[in-house]
């Protein structure tokens, strides 16, 4: 079993193609694919609990809460009930959740519907794909903001209430852009697609690194073809035309300082981990720049090799094949 969780602030800030050309994925034929969803709304029986007792009784249901959602609560295990139960007790916490329920809208159409026709391409192109179990919760940030796993996800509602809520997550502000609900849906299949993204683990280099987010990035477009870029990669739109139009420079840095094939730990983390800006190029290209140019390297790959399917994509493990026939140095797309 693979999961995650808190993947937001490690991971989320990658690359996509920002680019005036017309989007040449096809569209799989996914009409007569069944997808069942199975969705629970634990957040409801939650606060339904009238005592520690009660909460108590919630956690022994749902077990599975305390070995994976719980991981990094602020207090230990045999004390749980009582901290929660205070909590949802607190009248700031029950009119926030009051809050959230209007911000977040309809789960199923909001979010459930989202990962339906994700999980209905994924199995198109993966036919043993099954959907995992899908669970809301709020608990006022005690768990974690995603749980994934092969078989369930878990959603902590109470991290995606976007800039209006009452109360946000304790994170850096250049992160508080990706907690809400427009980025739920791309994050989950973003990790999703780890479990079909071949790398070569004998591939210590940046450029492996970059290659391997961009093909992950690249899925996620496949599989959410109408989502707007700005929701899969976490830059601002503002950001993200800056830095496509300023690819030539950055490209050339990397060049420049030999980066691509650059080993050392520390050094990578400069450009592949998330951060306000990436200070070594400019103080105007944002964090996790080699994300970005490792996207737009797989994107032109595709674009010159469009007989490769998203599968046979993800199967390529050899990250200097894929810049080698991508072509790329630093250009736009061609306008068609």
């Amino acid at each position: 079993m693979v999961y995650f969780k808190n993947i937001i602030p490690l991971f989320l800030l990658a690359a996509l193609t920002f680019s005036c050309k017309p989007d040449h994925r096809s569209e799989p034929d996914i009409i007569d694919i069944n997808i069942n969803i199975v969705s629970e709304n634990l957040d409801q029986e939650l606060f339904a609990c009238k005592s520690v007792t009660e909460v108590q009784n919630f956690l022994n249901k749902h077990s599975h809460l305390q070995k994976y959602y719980f991981t990094e609560a602020p207090v230990e295990s045999p004390q749980l009930a009582g901290y929660l139960f205070n909590v949802l007790q607190n009248p700031d916490f029950q009119s926030f959740r009051g809050q959230l329920d209007s911000l977040i809208g309809d789960r199923k159409a909001g979010i459930v519907d989202s990962l339906s026709n994700a999980f209905k391409r994924i199995k198109h192109y993966y036919p043993a794909f099954q959907a995992p179990k899908v669970e809301f919760i709020v608990t006022g940030f005690t768990g974690s903001d995603l749980y994934i796993s092969d078989s369930l996800i878990i959603i902590g509602l109470d991290y995606f209430g976007g800039p209006d809520a009452r109360y946000r997550p304790d994170v850096f502000d250049y992160q508080l852009r990706r907690y809400q609900k427009a980025y739920i849906v791309p994050s989950i299949v973003f990790f999703l697609s780890n479990k079909y993204n071949r790398t070569d683990p004998g591939d210590p280099t940046l450029l492996g690194d970059m290659i391997g987010y961009g093909k992950g990035y690249e899925f996620v477009k496949f599989m959410l073809p109408h989502t707007p870029d700005s929701f899969i990669i976490g830059y601002s739109e503002a950001d993200l035309k800056r830095t496509y139009n300023s690819q030539q420079n950055i490209w050339g840095y990397f060049i420049a300082s030999k980066l691509l094939y650059e080993k050392n730990v520390l050094q990578k983390r400069k450009f592949i981990e998330e951060r306000p800006f990436t200070t070594e190029i400019g103080e105007k290209v944002p964090g996790a720049i080699a994300r970005w140019v490792g996207w737009r390297i797989v994107g032109m790959f595709m674009d010159k090799n469009p007989e490769v399917s998203i599968v046979a994509l993800m199967e390529i493990d050899n990250a200097s094949r894929i810049l080698q026939e991508s072509g790329y140095s630093g250009q736009p797309d061609e306008v068609e």
